[in-house]
């Protein structure tokens, strides 16, 4: 299949889930969307090489697996929203991932957050308690 090119594919540090990440990343996302039932997170987590096998995953999709790289499985095409079915299970938060994102220490990613966050409650307050992002 031929993909049409977008002016997000040249954006350094963007991701895009499209359909061309999608036609290229479906085993690793069908893997992602096996983690809803909880003896296949427990099968992964006993065995992943066993598990992995099941998928008919890239060198480079089981390489991002093995070592917990989530900036690599989303740049692999890996859905941003299985994200958390990866890392929870294995103890790992979602700041830990954030951090790893911007290639920073978890304890600079929070002090960030925390930055960000000043004068948040009060800017929500003015647009009726509610934020849509």
């Amino acid at each position: 299949m031929v993909w049409k090119t977008h002016d997000y594919d040249n954006i350094p540090g963007t991701y895009v889930f499209d359909g061309k990440q999608s036609s290229q990343s479906y085993e690793l996302n069908k893997l992602f969307y096996s983690l809803n039932e909880a003896g296949n997170r427990e099968a992964l987590w006993n065995d992943p090489e066993a598990y992995m096998a099941n998928f008919n995953l890239s060198d480079e999709q089981r390489d991002a697996l093995r070592n917990n790289n989530f900036l690599e499985v989303v740049k692999k095409g890996g859905n941003i929203y299985y994200l958390a079915k990866m890392a929870i299970p294995r103890g790992i938060s979602v700041q830990h991932v954030g951090a790893q994102f911007q290639d920073i220490t978890v304890d600079d990613f929070r002090q960030k957050l925390e930055d960000n966050a000043e004068g948040f409650v009060e800017k929500l307050n003015k647009v009726g308690g509610y934020w849509n992002g």
